[in-house]
């Protein structure tokens, strides 16, 4: 794999099939692929890009990425980042505001257009030059992205220029979708609209016990019933169940259930 870091665009190239998307995105993203393919997952859909489509990834959720490069080929994609510097910054210049909070999908669609064909044609010479690094160039072209967006794409103004603070949410049925992501406390806390001290105290009311030890229940339940009824070895699905590490994984199913993972299938052929 490689990628060009310290830039607010980023060009990745992977050779091999990668998992190990973002969990948490905080900025959104304006991805075009160029090769290969995507799949996003936000708990209830799935999302797949192909070559040449253009999408907006919505800032403030938890997603899980799998990239897949074409037989025989190369997975590759340009990613523009924009910070809320950037978008406070052009907001105030242009006078722009959102009129109202949109209910969107994670990811968003964007038509591609000569404008925005050019604009991508653009960024790969400054790719092939190795200048994704010099930042006011950089700065330049998001503010040209956002200017062109904006002319072809109206509608995406009250998406990027909403800078209010996530609403407080229904706090059971987000965990009940969003248990499986390997993000800590203060993120779920952020996420749902409350204070750490708030989320804790909401949590207890609702499933009466800690945040951690629920979580951890959830997804060790999900395991055992993956391995146990489904071809899939804990290999396949720690990290889907947001364990860091295989080994991790493993000890921890032990100490709750008595056995290792792998003692499950052990049991069946022995059946």
């Amino acid at each position: 794999m490689s990628t060009t870091e310290k830039s607010d665009i980023v060009y990745s190239c992977y050779h091999e099939l990668s998992r190990k998307g973002e969990n948490f995105v905080p900025l959104h993203t304006l991805s075009y692929q160029l090769s290969g393919s995507f799949v996003l997952e936000d708990g209830k859909e799935e999302y797949k890009a192909e070559p040449g489509d253009f999408n907006l990834i919505r800032k403030n959720q938890l997603v899980k990425f799998v990239k897949l490069p074409p037989e025989n080929g190369v997975f590759e994609s340009m990613n523009i980042y924009l910070s809320e510097e950037n978008l406070l910054n052009f907001a105030k210049e242009y006078d722009l505001s959102a009129d109202h909070f949109v209910a969107v999908k994670p990811l968003v669609p964007v038509e591609m257009n000569v404008l925005l064909q050019n604009y991508i044609t653009s960024l790969q010479t400054i790719i092939e030059s190795s200048h994704l690094n010099n930042k006011p160039l950089i700065d330049l072209k998001i503010k040209e992205l956002l200017l062109i967006l904006l002319q072809t794409h109206p509608e995406l103004k009250n998406i990027l220029f909403d800078f209010s603070e996530p609403h407080k949410i229904d706090l059971e049925a987000f965990m009940n979708q969003n248990y499986r992501y390997n993000v800590n406390l203060n993120r779920f806390a952020y996420l749902t609209g409350r204070s750490l001290a708030t989320f804790k105290r909401d949590f207890e009311k609702v499933f009466h016990t800690s945040p951690h030890k629920w979580i951890l229940q959830k997804r060790l339940n999900e395991a055992h019933f993956l391995i146990k009824e489904t071809e899939k070895s804990a290999s396949d699905v720690y990290i889907d169940l947001g364990f860091e590490d295989l080994s991790h994984f493993s000890y921890t199913f032990k100490k709750q259930f008595g056995y290792s993972p792998t003692r499950i299938k052990k049991d069946e052929k022995v059946e």
